[in-house]
């Protein structure tokens, strides 16, 4: 691969158009210094735990970009 090549894989990225945005329901977890966070849409469980210390999440709204809803959601 010549280096012109790689500047035209790296570059071309730059183009492409931003995701779109939306207010999404999240679980978020309740102890202040963890920053771990889920969509509700691909959890199962009303009463979630964190996945990264364990505690108790609670529901909230994130502005966050919009992807596909869970087929598998029950």
């Amino acid at each position: 691969m010549r280096s012109s090549d790689f500047s035209m894989y790296y570059y071309g990225k730059r183009n492409q158009e931003p995701l779109a945005e939306e207010q999404t329901e999240v679980w978020e977890c309740t102890v202040e210094d963890c920053k771990g966070w889920m969509r509700k849409d691909f959890s199962y469980d009303n009463h979630q735990k964190c996945p990264l210390c364990g505690n108790h999440m609670e529901a909230g709204e994130r502005l966050i970009n919009k992807i596909p809803l869970n087929p598998h959601r029950r």
